[in-house]
């Protein structure tokens, strides 16, 4: 930890660095989601008091009550933590007043246009605005486009008449969230940290050093760490664009693109691993992106790369159908009124996450072709979308045999795929989940 004479010249920051360091502050979390409630039980676990505040009072009684809702908290950690007085959490707003510090942890989605809605970030702001005192430290940590903290969040809490970095501090740390991750959670991923002024910076840096075993990264302004963010994702975007496209062509040559992936793998150096799927989904990669393609507008500049992309990444689920479509004119099948099995409808395997699931989107297609659609998920039992509820149906030998297509759209581990190709008739593998299998029997095919 830097030495705290650096600030000794600003008594405001160096109060509520001397507070975290005591484990004396209060820290609040807004929004008690996938980013929200993880981080929540964290501040708590190092010995803060912690409020978490949300809208919906489902999720505030849940917790409240002790009862998880989120695949990386630890159940038994909530329920300790809810009881001993740790944590709690609150619809009402009006408690923002007794936080030390409050981080934003909200949705920010994209519009019906493709772009940014930071409506919940501005809301949560104005709430924040309404209590903000002399002291205070704010922290966004929902990925958005570069400036949305100095443009949009500082003169909102500005307006109270507060001065940032001389009364309360702000800074934009992005969450680096990745469900079902058995390696790398809230606790011990690094850290990186952006603040409006030095002042700033070090406030909030002071707090996470606390709370997080990772590293914490400072970098010199809000806006470096809001691109890192879109860089982070970004950089996932396109390569997995490629991976896309070298399976359509691989497709279209005959070759195995997972067995040209494990190939390439060998090399040491100079090549890092993505795979093909049948599409994008979750909170980031599929939505991100077009956070920067936006804000580049403004400058004047084309990201042609990241857009072109995103064309390839978007068109995985209609080529998904098209490939089922094809497999089932072998069979001398029409797409309308064949039975199809989809395996898996979360965004990726072993979570029960289906934001922005490709899985969907692929359903929603077969749909379109009058296919008869049920699915199997192990971790979601039900779901609605598009205004229809849908309920995972068994995994039995009858369901599986009666089905004319099977189509893996989430490689779950906890499926036996011997079992499934076993009493399947035909599988479309989307997810290489069935390169374990030995005897596919003529009747496993791979994206």
């Amino acid at each position: 930890m830097r030495k705290a004479n650096i600030l000794s010249d600003n008594r405001v920051a160096q109060e509520l660095i001397d507070k975290f360091n005591q484990k004396k502050a209060v820290i609040g979390v807004i929004g008690l989601g996938y980013v929200g409630l993880p981080l929540a039980v964290e501040k708590a676990k190092s010995g803060y008091k912690v409020l978490g505040f949300d809208i919906q009072q489902k999720r505030v009684d849940m917790v409240n009550s002790g009862i998880n809702y989120i695949g990386d908290v630890v159940d038994a950690e909530l329920k300790e933590l809810v009881f001993s007085g740790k944590l709690e959490a609150t619809t009402d707003y009006d408690r923002i007043s007794e936080v030390d510090a409050v981080a934003i942890c909200v949705p920010t989605p994209l519009d019906k246009h493709q772009q940014p809605d930071i409506s919940y970030v501005e809301a949560s702001t104005r709430e924040i605005a309404k209590r903000l005192h002399r002291g205070m430290l704010v922290v966004l940590e929902s990925t958005t486009y570069p400036g949305t903290t100095e443009e949009v969040v500082k003169p909102i809490l500005e307006s109270t008449g507060l001065v940032c970095g001389r009364d309360f501090f702000l800074a934009f740390s992005p969450e680096r969230v990745d469900p079902g991750n058995k390696q790398y959670n809230t606790k011990n991923t690094p850290k990186v940290v952006g603040g409006v002024t030095k002042y700033c910076t070090e406030v909030a840096a002071t707090m996470y050093r606390n709370v997080l075993e990772g590293e914490v990264f400072t970098v010199s302004s809000p806006r470096v760490a809001e691109m890192e963010k879109l860089l982070e994702n970004i950089f996932r975007h396109v390569n997995i664009a490629l991976a896309n496209e070298m399976a359509i062509l691989c497709n279209k040559m005959g070759i195995d693109v997972w067995e040209v992936i494990e190939a390439a793998k060998t090399k040491p150096y100079g090549f890092m691993a993505f795979y093909p799927g049948p599409g994008l989904g979750g909170h980031c990669i599929p939505i991100d992106p077009f956070y920067l393609t936006w804000k580049a507008r403004e400058y004047d500049y084309h990201t042609r790369l990241i857009e072109l992309a995103g064309e390839i990444n978007n068109y995985m689920p209609e080529y998904v159908v098209e490939r089922a479509m094809k497999l089932l004119n072998k069979q001398k099948k029409a797409m309308s009124g064949s039975k199809i099995l989809l395996l898996g409808v979360a965004y990726k395997n072993d979570i029960d996450d289906i934001r922005e699931s490709p899985a969907l989107k692929v359903l929603s297609l077969l749909e379109e072709e009058a296919a008869l659609v049920s699915y199997h998920d192990p971790y979601v039992p039900e779901f609605t979308w598009k205004g229809r509820h849908y309920t995972s149906v068994e995994l039995t030998e009858e369901v599986v045999s009666s089905a004319d297509l099977v189509i893996i759209t989430t490689g779950h581990t906890v499926i036996d795929y011997d079992w499934v190709v076993k009493h399947a008739r035909l599988v479309f593998d989307t997810r290489n989940a069935t390169k374990g299998v030995v005897d596919t029997a003529n009747k496993v095919y791979k994206l």
